[in-house]
């Protein structure tokens, strides 16, 4: 494995940690209506476990609330429950054909502890990013012990993998950042 493929490996790990940042950070609920709120809702259709979104049209009317149309008026009752059963912290209002959901404004509190909670998810993709270094750096080490790289390249490989996880930990920074300031603002 050259030096290339080595930086290459890592930079990939890195951009699937910051990937999955944002994915993780998607879930982390903000005081406005988000359809990515409803991702993790699983509704019992006919049986079978399927997410929310491929039994019903979810849409946002406003900033504060969303409108669950189910395709089949049937699983009304089954979504109404897997909205009940998940942790949203939502009541929802069943009119016979459609849900209505309201997003309840957050707390002081609460918004401070969703905070909190970016600030870890962030955290644990720092780590990720620093693994992938970690990684790469003995892939590097062993590169040389093989003789397969000089010193120099060593040392020059080292020194462009700590420059892109540099630049991977602002990035993660500058995501947790946009996410907190979001949940801050009332």
């Amino acid at each position: 494995m050259a030096i290339a493929d080595v930086k290459k490996n890592a930079q990939a790990k890195m951009e699937k940690t910051l990937n999955s940042l944002s994915e993780e950070l998607k879930k982390v609920r903000t005081g406005r209506a988000q359809v990515s709120m409803l991702d993790g809702i699983r509704v019992n259709y006919y049986g079978t476990p399927s997410p929310l979104s491929q039994v019903a049209s979810i849409s946002t009317p406003d900033a504060k609330s969303f409108l669950i149309a189910p395709w089949e008026v049937a699983i009304l009752k089954d979504i109404e429950q897997a909205i009940i059963k998940s942790e949203l912290g939502m009541a929802p209002m069943n009119d016979g054909k459609v849900i209505r959901l309201k997003v309840p404004d957050l707390t002081e509190e609460r918004r401070k502890d969703l905070a909190k909670q970016v600030k870890k998810i962030a955290e644990e993709a720092r780590v990720a990013v620093r693994m992938a270094r970690r990684d790469a750096n003995d892939e590097v080490k062993k590169l040389q012990k093989d003789k397969a790289v000089s010193e120099d390249e060593g040392k020059k490989a080292e020194a462009d993998i700590q420059k892109v996880t540099d630049d991977f930990i602002k990035k993660v920074d500058q995501v947790a950042e946009e996410k907190e300031k979001a949940i801050l603002t009332i």
